[in-house]
């Protein structure tokens, strides 16, 4: 799994899991119990994982849809 965006908006999250499932490209979003542990201020970011093999796919989904800004840097 590659982390595809990092984030602390729920709002965005949501679109892009929107995305990610319409083009039905497994991910899954970490991180969202850290609200116990900073009493739901939402400090620490929530990350979207996706697999290796749709990296690129949900990379240019995201792109396409103007969130290119939100990805986080390509590493291979």
């Amino acid at each position: 799994m590659r982390e595809l965006v990092r984030t602390n908006d729920a709002v965005l999250i949501s679109a892009i899991e929107a995305l990610l499932n319409g083009a039905h490209i497994e991910h899954m979003v970490v991180d969202q119990n850290m609200s116990v542990l900073e009493g739901s201020i939402g400090i620490f970011p929530r990350r979207i994982l996706v697999g290796d093999d749709q990296i690129q796919a949900a990379r240019r989904l995201l792109q396409d849809a103007g969130f290119g800004n939100e990805l986080r840097p390509h590493i291979d």
